[in-house]
């Protein structure tokens, strides 16, 4: 007893102590009025345009916009529609509502929104005279009924029935008993949950034995969904669609109506070392279980999408069991003999989900591609590619009626909608979302520059000014490291890691695109696997100098390196083996120790294909470049952030690293989020990440310091 005395005495005793080396940061702010630089109190409030969708006959776009509620600290995303036969602005549709689609006859405009707290799907009618009647519609009306909330769907082809996902327990017979379950559960005063298998935990969230599964159900004469939908997914041990970001590219009907493909990777025993994603056909009544369609490829197969005269199933496949960044190719699937061939196999790059043209003689994806994330379209035939918007980032797109709509952003500017030809032909800005707030908001220019990388290999970064830029000056610098590692820092927008954050607060922003990125050929992809700390490293050393004898303005004796999840890893890595150039690191959710990770992470197929198998079966490969063996070797002060609600790289990773610098005695500061995962998301979170990371970037880039 006395010790456990003693102990609370001094706790006690140190609690004022302890409280004043707490940091309360003030998020709240006033909207700066008037020319300023680019801040991220800019960033957080502007509106996201996402998800255009073109209606039948091509004549209006209808998207979702996410504002910020700054007060109630969170997005609110409502539904648009454009008249593009017409112009003029945007008229919001849906106060709060996703996911809008159009029904078939281009009359209505379905969508997903809350009804008395449940995610339903819910129908617009927008029929007017000549065209639709943007003004003056009727109410919207709620179709589905369901006790859970609809996670996704999809409308069949006649409109008459709706593929429907929830999340439920497999072993009931209805929805009905998930959700008696749960509320059980609720009631429970024991709080224990006992697990038998892997995941225990994804993403952010722990598991409690229910599957993401795929439902149908028809319309009746009214427009409405029965209560209790038909589950098609029977026997299916896996989520339709995948965790944790899985969506509507992930099951579609066929041009008839008659039967429904999805994919999923069947979870078992082995779902966290696992990435075998096959794709599946079952009736559209759920008459029978589901049909594997490519279970000789012991790999990832997905994203179906159906030729217009239903005879081919094209979908796209990887080679290498185990991975998640190896190329996708395009496969076609003749599913009257059941033979397969490549699409697209001289095409060297890694394509995302497909669309279809209505003659079904063009593909359309887009991928990364040397900086850029285009929109290519590929023949069927030859596979013969070529682009078809070729700057900047293309997301989301929409083919209808000779037309295509997509949404673009650059590094200058955030997403707005496009309309163009199927080919790309006379592309025009159709929607100008935060025009205003980016006129007074100053940001950097931006330019791409390539050097000798490792190997000899050509490898491609950028620098952006600061938005106050003026010749003849110079200025410090951060230089960011990109996560993934199978990612890219591109010519595209962000709200986690934008470079205009920096520029906005007097920083040159110099970032690398090293072995291991994306857009660059599939060999330049993988080169990092196994080589985490060699080939990158050198890439990373090459191109800061590089950067610093090709830009004058770059004050290479006052930068600060830093990055986020595989850039924390190399952030830690540098720490200890190239730790010269900097006057101050950052570490945003970094693995600190590569073989206490391998056990504490979820996705382990990840870690063993980085890292040529098991940690017990290669604990050497797990050291050779683990940034915990050279603690002894760091100087440079660190701030460290790392969020409670991330299983990805748990948060031990970054405590354990703050450990090493407070015990080495290295000026340091640790900033956690319990209420975050792998990303900041919420606003007033953002709003205190980005005022910490400038603090702390200003600090020790100031003149004189240390």
């Amino acid at each position: 007893m006395k010790p456990l005395i003693a102990c609370l005495l001094l706790a006690l005793a140190s609690a004022p102590a302890l409280a004043a080396d707490v940091d309360v940061v003030d998020t709240t702010f006033a909207k700066v009025q008037g020319a300023h630089p680019f801040n991220v109190r800019d960033l957080v409030m502007m509106d996201r345009v996402s998800d255009p969708q073109l209606s039948p006959d091509g004549r209006y776009a209808a998207f979702g916009v996410r504002s910020t509620d700054y007060a109630a600290n969170k997005g609110v995303t409502a539904v648009y529609v454009l008249d593009l036969g017409k112009g003029g602005q945007p008229v919001k549709v849906v106060e709060k509502g996703s996911s809008a689609r159009w029904s078939n006859d281009g009359r209505s405009l379905y969508f997903l929104a809350a009804a008395k707290g449940v995610t339903q799907l819910w129908r617009l009618d927008l029929a007017g005279g000549n065209g639709l009647d943007l003004a003056r519609h009727a109410a919207p009306v709620q179709v589905s009924h369901g006790v859970l909330d609809l996670g996704g769907y999809k409308l069949s082809p006649d409109g008459g029935r709706a593929l429907l996902s929830y999340e439920v327990f497999t072993d009931c017979a209805n929805l009905a008993c998930t959700h008696e379950r749960l509320a059980a559960r609720e009631k429970d005063k024991a709080s224990g949950t006992l697990y038998t298998k892997l995941f225990v935990r994804h993403w952010d969230t722990w598991a409690d034995g229910r599957r993401n599964q795929l439902y149908v159900a028809r319309f009746d004469g009214k427009g409405q969904l029965p209560a209790e939908p038909t589950l098609l997914s029977r026997g299916i041990d896996g989520d339709v669609p995948s965790k944790p970001f899985g969506d509507d590219s992930e099951f579609t009907f066929a041009p008839d109506g008659k039967s429904v493909f999805f994919d999923v990777r069947i979870a078992g025993t082995t779902e966290p070392w696992s990435t075998n994603f096959d794709v599946y056909r079952v009736p559209v009544d759920g008459s029978a279980a589901p049909t594997n369609l490519t279970a000789d490829n012991k790999a990832w197969d997905g994203f179906p999408v159906a030729s217009p005269d239903g005879k081919t199933l094209y979908y796209l496949a990887m080679k290498k069991p185990g991975a998640e960044a190896d190329r996708f190719a395009i496969m076609a699937l003749d599913l009257a003999t059941g033979a397969k061939h490549e699409v697209d196999p001289k095409w060297d790059r890694s394509p995302g989900g497909l669309a279809i043209s209505a003659d079904g003689k063009t593909l359309y994806a887009t991928a990364d591609d040397e900086g850029q994330h285009p929109l290519f379209a590929i023949d069927t035939a030859s596979g013969k590619v070529r682009k078809v918007v070729s700057d900047g980032t293309v997301g989301g797109y929409s083919l209808a009626a000779g037309k295509l709509l997509l949404s673009r952003d650059d590094l200058k500017r955030p997403a707005d909608l496009y309309l163009a030809g199927t080919n790309g032909s006379h592309l025009k800005q159709v929607t100008h979302f935060n025009a205003a707030d980016l006129k007074n908001a100053q940001v950097g220019d931006a330019e791409f520059f390539n050097f000798k990388g490792a190997d000899g290999a050509n490898v491609q970064g950028y620098v952006v000014k600061p938005a106050n830029y003026q010749p003849g000056k110079t200025y410090p610098v951060a230089f960011i490291i990109h996560g993934g590692p199978q990612g890219a820092m591109g010519n595209g927008w962000s709200y986690r890691w934008n470079p205009q954050t920096y520029a906005g607060q007097g920083f040159a922003v110099v970032t690398v695109n090293f072995h291991g990125s994306t857009g660059y050929g599939q060999a330049f992809t993988d080169s990092i696997s196994g080589d985490w700390g060699g080939k990158p490293l050198e890439d990373l050393k090459l191109g800061w100098k590089a950067a610093l004898d090709k830009y004058s303005f770059l004050d290479g004796d006052r930068a600060c390196a830093m990055g986020a999840s595989y850039g924390g890893y190399m952030t830690y890595w540098i720490a200890g083996v190239w730790n010269e150039p900097w006057k101050c690191l950052i570490d945003h959710d970094g693995v600190f120790d590569t073989r206490a990770m391998y056990y504490e992470t979820e996705e382990l197929w990840f870690e063993e294909m980085e890292n040529g198998g098991t940690q017990f079966d290669h604990p050497e490969n797990y050291e050779k470049f683990n940034p915990i063996n050279y603690v002894k070797d760091w100087r440079v002060p660190m701030l460290v952030i790392h969020s409670a609600k991330d299983f990805r790289i748990p948060l031990t990773q970054g405590l354990s690293a703050f450990t090493a610098l407070q015990r080495r005695g290295i000026p340091s500061e640790f900033l956690t989020f319990p209420d975050e995962n792998h990303w900041v998301l919420k606003p007033h979170n953002s709003v205190q990440w980005h005022d910490a990371v400038n603090a702390w970037l200003k600090k020790w880039t100031a003149e004189g310091a240390r």
